[in-house]
């Protein structure tokens, strides 16, 4: 038998400290493990974040809920009008990354997540689902018209990631999608006012301009892995011109597009497009006889978007 003190019985006093220790213990464990799969968690959010090519998401997202504002819509509309459109842009980059998974895997992409292993393909396609079934009641909080159209533009994009992406009408939905996306900020509006029709022509002008720049950086692989649209059949220097000629046929329908005589701004933002994508083909022109990559005539192009965005925003205030 145990020798005990007399007077001191172990088991009341052991006992609470026993269960303090243990019930630290347990904490401490607990708290090991909450972080050990909040981690792993972490990085398969952000990985799934990626696959859903968050700039441009971002970007025409973020212009539609600025052309909201700009064209009068309150607080609640343009809020509606920006979660919408992001439903959408969700549903086309994660759709794009579950059918392209083979072709970046072939093509060595380890920059995207799929491939790279940070994220399965099976949780992207269902990321894909989910936003466009997403996309559906959101797109109708604007209304039946409205709805009708955001809803025309993400079937036109989706037909873009499968199959007319191989075809030579491969900017036919960037076309439609982003003339379709300023007309659906105009009839959310209270009234379903009719949109103009420069405003959905510099969208379309603007979208098509976006396709021929957006693909030059990947001409290259695209090719090697059966990728055969439009600028692949034109090749890289006709694309840049493409790209050129419908950014600056966006800016001028901004410009002579409004009712009334153009504004001084709008012509000095059409001068400066003009000027920019000059250098920017004179600067590549003289890289292709150093040796060197045309990158000017690309980021030309780049400008003149930007411009026409600041430009398709200031336009908000005579729709």
């Amino acid at each position: 038998m145990p020798h005990t003190s007399p007077g001191r019985p172990p088991g009341p006093r052991r006992a609470p400290a026993l269960r303090r220790a243990l019930a630290i213990r347990r904490g401490q464990t607990h708290r090991r493990t909450l972080a050990s799969r909040r981690g792993p968690a972490l990085r398969r959010a952000l990985a799934l974040l990626r696959a859903s090519h968050p700039e441009p998401a971002a970007a025409v997202t973020t212009v539609s809920a600025l052309l909201a504002v700009a064209v009068g819509h309150p607080a609640g509309g343009a809020v509606a009008v920006a979660a919408a459109v992001l439903a959408t842009q969700l549903s086309v980059g994660w759709a794009n990354d579950w059918l392209d998974a083979d072709r970046d895997a072939a093509a060595g992409r380890t920059d995207k997540p799929i491939p790279a292993g940070a994220i399965g393909r099976r949780t992207v396609g269902i990321a894909a689902l989910v936003a466009t079934v997403a996309a559906v009641p959101l797109a109708l909080l604007s209304g039946a018209r409205a709805g009708g159209v955001l809803l025309l533009a993400l079937a036109s994009a989706l037909l873009y990631d499968w199959p007319l992406k191989f075809t030579a009408l491969s900017v036919l939905p960037y076309l439609v999608s982003f003339a379709a996306m300023p007309a659906f900020v105009v009839l959310a509006l209270p009234g379903t006012p009719t949109p103009p029709a420069w405003l959905i022509v510099t969208g379309g002008l603007l979208g098509a301009g976006a396709h021929f720049a957006n693909v030059l950086p990947d001409l290259a692989d695209d090719e090697r892995t059966g990728v055969r649209g439009l600028p692949h059949r034109i090749g890289p220097t006709w694309s840049r011109a493409a790209a050129a000629a419908l950014l600056l046929g966006a800016t001028a329908t901004l410009t002579l597009g409004p009712p009334g005589p153009p504004t001084r701004p709008s012509l000095a933002a059409l001068a400066l497009a003009l000027a920019v994508l000059l250098i920017g083909y004179y600067l590549s022109r003289a890289a292709v006889a150093r040796g060197d990559r045309p990158v000017a005539a690309f980021r030309a192009v780049m400008l003149v978007a930007l411009i026409d965005v600041v430009l398709l925003l200031a336009s908000g205030r005579v729709v």
